[in-house]
C-alpha cells in the first residue's frame, strides 16, 4: 500500500468471536447469554516504537491512527519470520439448541442432589476466528472452538467446604461425555472435605497430584520463562540460559500444538505454533518470546498471545512436566502428605518463592493414604523444589484462565504426580 514505507513495520488482525455462557445454581438457571464481537486491531512499529489503534476501520485508516500513538523513539525491534496458512476446526455445538444445553446442565446438577448446601454447574462455548498479515507478506487465519464446564458445589459438617471440578477443551461438545462422573466426584469429595481434619505443619515430603504438580510448574516455572519478564530482570532464570535448574529427570516444555486448552495454530503475530523445549535433562534450554523477546535474546518467536485485541504479550500455552520412571506406589512410600487439585495460590518470578492451597489432600504413612485433610498449604522456592524431585508416569493435563497484565488466555498445565519436599500448613 503506497505511503506505508514509513513504517518499518507494521500488522493488523482481525478477529470475531462467539460466546454463549450458562450457568445453573441451586436448581435454576441464573444466566444465559450470547456476546457477539467482531474488530481490528492495528500495530505500527516506528522509530523503535509502537504505535496501536483498535477499531474496525479500513487499513489505510486504522494503520494511520496508530501511527498517531507513535509518540516517543524506542529500542523495540522484532524478528522476521516467514508464516502462512490457514486452520479450520469446526465445533459441533452450534447445532445444538439451547434448551438442549440447558436440559444437559440440569441433569449434570441433579447428580449432586440435596446432600450438599449449595450447587454450582457453568457452560460455556466460544468460537474464535481469527485473521493476521503484516508488511512483511506474511498472512494467517485459523478457526478454533473452546468449550468448558465447572461443577462446583458446597457442603457443611464440621466446616464449610467447597469443592469444584472442570472439563475444557478446543473441541466440540463430545469434550463434555465425562461430565456425569465429574458430578459424582465433586459430589463424593465435598462431603468427605465437610468433614476433613486440619492439615500437619512443616517440611515434609509431598506427592502433588498432578493437577497440583501443573499449577506448580505453571505458576512457579512457567512465568519465569516468559521472555518479557526475564528482559526486565523480574525473573530468577534470568542469567540461567544453558545452565543446570534441575535435576536430570526434569523435562519441562511449552507445546500450543496439543489439542489442550491452551491450543493455538498460529500465536497473535501470526507465528506458527511449535513445541518448545524449555528444560532438557534439568538444563534449561531456552525462553518464551514474543518476536520482539526473541530478536533481543537471539531466540525463536510463537508465543505472543492476546486476549481479544489487545496488544499481543509473552505467554504460555500448554506448559507440563514430562513423565518420569516412579509409581504412585513408589512416590507414597516416601510421602508425609498426598495433596490433590489447586484453589489458587501466588508466586513471584523474580525471587522463585511460590505457595499454593491445595483443594484437598491425606496424610500419608507407611506409604498408605490415610486420613483427609482440609484447608492445607505448600510453599517453597522453586528452584530448590527441581532439584530434587521425584517424578511419576503418568501424565494428564488441568485447563483453565491465565492471568497476566490484564489479559486472560486459555491455558493447560500437565504433569504426572511428583513428589518434592516442602512447608506444608493450613490456609
Amino acid at each position: 500500500m503506497r505511503g506505508l514505507q514509513r513504517f518499518n513495520f507494521y500488522d493488523v488482525r482481525e478477529i470475531e468471536s462467539y460466546t454463549l455462557k450458562v450457568s445453573i445454581e441451586n436448581g435454576n438457571v441464573e444466566k444465559v447469554r450470547i456476546d457477539k464481537s467482531r474488530g481490528k486491531a492495528f500495530r505500527v512499529l516506528k522509530n523503535g516504537f509502537w504505535g496501536y489503534f483498535v477499531g474496525d476501520v479500513d487499513e489505510r485508516v486504522g494503520l494511520k491512527l496508530a501511527e498517531r500513538n507513535v509518540v516517543f523513539e524506542g529500542s523495540s525491534d522484532l524478528l522476521k519470520v516467514e508464516s502462512k496458512g490457514n486452520f479450520v476446526l469446526k465445533p459441533d455445538f452450534l447445532d445444538i439448541p439451547i434448551d438442549e444445553k440447558v436440559k444437559f446442565l440440569r441433569e449434570v446438577e441433579g447428580i449432586l442432589k440435596d446432600e450438599v448446601v449449595s450447587t454450582s454447574v457453568s457452560y460455556f462455548e466460544n468460537v474464535r476466528k481469527f485473521r493476521y498479515y503484516d508488511s512483511n507478506g506474511n498472512e494467517v487465519s485459523y478457526e478454533v472452538p473452546r468449550i468448558g464446564l465447572t461443577i462446583s458445589a458446597f457442603a457443611k459438617d464440621k466446616t464449610l467446604q467447597f469443592y469444584s471440578r472442570r472439563i475444557m477443551k478446543p473441541s466440540g461438545f463430545k469434550a463434555l461425555r465425562n461430565a456425569y462422573d465429574l458430578a459424582e466426584e465433586v459430589l463424593d469429595v465435598v462431603l468427605k472435605l465437610a468433614k476433613a481434619i486440619p492439615p500437619p505443619s512443616g517440611f515434609m515430603n509431598v506427592v502433588l497430584d498432578p493437577r497440583l504438580a501443573g499449577v506448580f510448574v505453571h505458576e512457579a516455572f512457567g512465568h519465569a520463562v516468559e521472555g518479557d519478564h526475564v528482559l526486565q530482570g523480574s525473573s530468577v532464570l534470568s542469567n540461567k540460559l544453558n545452565c543446570k535448574v534441575a535435576c536430570e529427570d526434569v523435562n519441562i516444555y511449552d507445546d500450543p500444538t496439543m489439542m489442550e486448552f491452551g491450543f493455538y495454530p498460529f500465536d497473535d503475530e501470526g507465528v506458527r505454533s511449535e513445541r518448545r523445549v524449555i528444560v532438557k535433562d534439568g538444563i534449561l534450554k531456552d525462553f518464551l518470546h514474543s518476536r520482539e523477546t526473541a530478536f533481543k535474546l537471539n531466540s525463536k518467536p510463537g508465543n505472543a498471545r492476546a486476549e481479544g485485541l489487545k496488544f499481543p504479550i509473552v505467554r504460555m500455552s500448554n506448559t507440563y512436566l514430562d513423565v518420569g520412571d516412579y509409581e504412585m506406589d513408589e512416590l507414597l512410600e516416601y510421602a508425609d502428605v498426598y495433596l490433590i487439585g489447586s484453589r489458587g495460590g501466588e508466586t513471584n518470578p523474580a525471587t522463585g518463592h511460590f505457595q499454593f492451597n491445595a483443594q484437598y489432600g491425606y496424610n500419608v504413612r507407611d506409604g498408605e493414604i490415610c486420613e483427609m485433610i482440609r484447608d492445607v498449604s505448600l510453599s517453597g522456592y522453586t528452584l530448590d523444589i527441581l532439584k530434587d524431585v521425584k517424578i511419576g508416569r503418568d501424565l494428564s493435563f488441568d485447563p483453565g484462565f491465565c492471568g497476566k497484565d490484564d489479559q486472560i488466555v486459555p491455558v493447560s498445565d500437565g504433569s504426572p504426580p511428583i513428589l518434592v519436599r516442602a512447608l506444608v500448613g493450613g490456609t
